[in-house]
């Protein structure tokens, strides 16, 4: 924050008038407020306001705007490019804001924008209810719906943009407004994959689908298996259900550890038909039976505070040289780290999906998600490295779209690849309406058109 008696009255005042705490370098509690869950973004922002209702966050807007700061809005904090936080930048910290509030007989749930995946997998799950959530517990559901939201359930329920209802916001002009099907539709589209460049959306409503009952195998195999329990999966998802889903992972040991996660939107007898060709198969542990969704959801959470880099690519399909070649990536990733090499499926109900919305990778058929994560400084050329190298080593069968939450700051192309080139145009034209100045620019960010 600029130096001056504007700048010093105008916090005062935002010091006074905001009902939650106001952060600026000095104060007690202000590195713990700018700390994000990647280890290596360490950003100092201006000031930091943790609102607690609507009204903060208008007041906080409001406050940066009169001097004309850029805004990062923190919701989970789980962004690998660590965008909630900036330096010089007014963060709007929203993880006090985190209700949930379910409406069981209109299957629909509203979730403020400071919430995390588990406060809504529990809140609905209350109810035999559920929506398409992360693949980790701790994410923050307002980026993840906004930037497309792939997940365990999407393949039975769709993607969680495609089960957005409606959205409540406080613009760049520091107003509160409301986006859905009828009310400013135009900014309702962009939200569905366009990610945090709008405003500051302080609430959500998603759509909710009846779930009793979720059941899960995980199965371990050796290493040196892996070809052969991708190929088992491949023909598990293929012939399965679109209630079936999950990943196969090399997870980081000694040695990278193979293991299969089959997840099934219903009971065990249902997972069992699904995951036979990968319970056939030699493997050294296994565990499978029906799981809480809101516990399936934890089974691979990321520990927060350590170094992070990940990435993605997008696969048409999966043939035996793609198989080979992302069972050969394993071999360089950092071993003993909590690193993850992620291969999951799509299709389903995402490729059935409502079209046309800033989602580009609707009709792939795979996602390669290699996940870096070390505690070391001294590691990260290598960590980094290893990631390059996957996309690389799956690039001859990439459809180039990409899924935004699931990289971090890797240039406009990218960007552009996430949200679909002939989408630039009409998303640039909606920036311009509700943020011309580009005061939300610290994401995958739109320019105004």
């Amino acid at each position: 924050m600029a130096p001056g008696s504007k700048a010093r009255a105008a916090l005062v005042e935002l010091r006074e008038d905001l009902v939650g705490g106001v952060f600026a370098p000095g104060d007690p509690g202000y590195d713990e407020a700018r700390t994000v869950f990647n280890g290596m973004v360490d950003r100092r922002p201006a000031v930091i306001a943790q609102c607690v209702d609507d009204a903060d966050v208008v007041r906080a807007v409001r406050f940066g705007r009169e001097l004309d700061l850029h805004i990062a809005v923190r919701g989970g904090g789980h962004s690998v490019a660590g965008s909630a936080v900036a330096d010089a930048a007014l963060v709007v910290d929203l993880r006090r804001m985190n209700g949930v509030t379910v409406d069981p007989v209109a299957e629909a749930v509203r979730v403020q924008g400071g919430a995390v995946t588990s406060r809504l997998d529990r809140a609905a799950q209350a109810y035999g209810l559920a929506t398409t959530g992360s693949r980790g517990s701790t994410t923050g559901v307002g980026g993840f719906v906004l930037g497309g939201g792939s997940g365990w359930l999407d393949r039975a329920f769709g993607l969680a943009a495609d089960n957005l209802l409606g959205v409540e916001l406080v613009t760049a002009d520091g107003e509160r407004v409301r986006a859905d099907a009828d009310e400013n539709p135009e900014l309702f589209w962009a939200l569905h994959g366009g990610g945090g460049n709008f405003g500051v959306v302080t609430a959500l409503t998603l759509r909710l689908h009846e779930l009793t009952v979720f059941s899960v195998a995980l199965l371990r195999y050796p290493p040196s298996s892996g070809p052969d329990v991708v190929r088992a999966f491949r023909e598990a998802i293929g012939t399965g259900p679109r209630e079936a889903g999950g990943a196969v992972a090399y997870l980081s040991g000694a040695e990278p550890v193979c293991t299969a996660l089959v997840t099934y939107a219903g009971g065990e007898e249902g997972l069992r038909k699904v995951a036979g060709p990968l319970l056939t198969l030699p493997h050294a542990a296994e565990a499978v039976g029906p799981m809480p969704y809101s516990e399936a959801q934890c089974l691979l959470d990321l520990p927060s505070g350590l170094r992070n880099h990940w990435s993605a690519e997008c696969l048409a399909a999966l043939p035996d040289e793609a198989v080979d070649a992302w069972c050969g990536c394993a071999e360089g990733m950092p071993v003993s780290s909590g690193s993850q090499h992620l291969l999951f499926p799509l299709g389903g109900a995402i490729a059935s999906g409502p079209a046309g919305y800033p989602v580009a990778y609707q009709d792939a058929a795979w996602v390669v998600h290699p996940v870096g994560i070390w505690a070391d400084p001294a590691d990260d050329e290598r960590a980094i490295a290893w990631v390059r190298g996957v996309r690389a080593g799956v690039r001859p069968w990439a459809t180039g779209a990409v899924p935004l939450n699931l990289v971090g700051d890797e240039g406009p192309e990218r960007v552009r690849a996430g949200l679909g080139v002939g989408n630039a145009l009409r998303l640039g034209k909606v920036k311009r309406r509700w943020d011309p100045d580009n005061v939300f620019r610290f994401n995958h960010t739109v320019r105004p058109l």
